[in-house]
């Protein structure tokens, strides 16, 4: 199949990156994700014995959520993103918070180069599964200083855990929500122009594990740290709407003129489960991988 200069499917019908991925979705981040706790950042420097000097490559940056709680344990921090809407929306996010130790460039994973130099630490949150990890983990591994680290962060910070457990307000409709995106979008999830990749089709990579995928890249799993869920989040309609919105296979490009349509239902959806607009979410659980080169 065809491929332009954006790159969507390569020669054997797998989806490859799409700079679409996210199109419209940057400004949704910043409201609709529950930020990364301060607790992540102090167990990464616990974990790394972080000291304020050395520098942060942050990979697949996003809005810079990530980049920019860790940026205070670094003397610079480094956020690429194949999206220049993700990267802009980064650098304002720096500015507003006036951290002046960043720098941000929209770059893909699959470009890390010697002309970035080197890092004591290279993270991915939410990123990693979208790579070409086979080889993304390879250049990771040459771009690390001598006792640098790769740390792989596992999170869902748009939703919070399906639970029994009675909480002060509603929770958010999630699985009725996504029926409705189903019913604009259909069944089968969109990732940018394409589909999100198979795990179970003949050839596909995505089937291998990242630990087998990192460990074939020379790297060895140094530490798995847990981060404990916090209390409940208030999250009112709006957040709600954005999480949504932030997301890749309902990302606002997705509806194109129906757009408007999609959000109006549903807000009317939210509004039958908490008709003042007002919610709660248990945050999940955070894992975090720390590799380390192997000799």
């Amino acid at each position: 199949m065809p491929r332009d200069d954006r790159g969507v499917i390569n020669c054997s019908g797998r989806w490859e990156w799409d700079e679409t991925l996210y199109a419209g979705a940057a400004r949704y981040y910043l409201i609709g994700r529950m930020p990364y706790p301060d607790r992540l950042a102090r167990a990464i420097s616990g974990e790394l014995g972080l000291d304020g000097t050395g520098r942060l490559l942050d990979v697949g940056c996003g809005p810079g959520s990530l980049t920019l709680l860790l940026a205070p344990l670094f003397e610079s921090a480094t956020g690429i993103d194949g999206s220049s809407e993700m990267i802009a929306t980064a650098s304002a996010s720096a500015a507003r918070a006036d951290v002046t130790n960043t720098n941000w460039e929209v770059r893909r994973a699959e470009e890390i180069g010697p002309d970035l130099g080197r890092f004591r630490a290279v993270t991915f949150a939410q990123s990693f599964h979208w790579l070409n990890r086979p080889l993304v983990a390879s250049l990771v591994r040459s771009a690390l200083e001598p006792g640098g680290a790769c740390v792989i962060v596992y999170a869902t910070t748009h939703a919070g855990v399906d639970t029994n457990d009675a909480l002060p307000l509603p929770t958010p409709p999630r699985e009725q929500i996504d029926g409705l995106i189903a019913a604009y979008l259909g069944t089968t999830r969109r990732a940018g122009r394409g589909t999100r990749p198979v795990a179970d089709r003949p050839g596909d990579d995505t089937r291998r594990t990242d630990e087998d995928i990192l460990a074939g890249a020379r790297l060895r799993l140094a530490a798995e740290l847990t981060i404990p869920p916090g209390p409940p989040a208030y999250r009112d309609e709006d957040e709600i709407v954005a999480s949504v919105f932030s997301l890749s296979y309902a990302a606002p490009d997705h509806f194109g003129v129906r757009l408007a349509e999609f959000e109006r239902d549903m807000r009317t959806l939210l509004r039958r489960t908490a008709l003042d607009g007002r919610f709660c979410e248990q945050p999940k659980e955070i894992r975090v991988n720390v590799w380390l080169p192997a000799p």
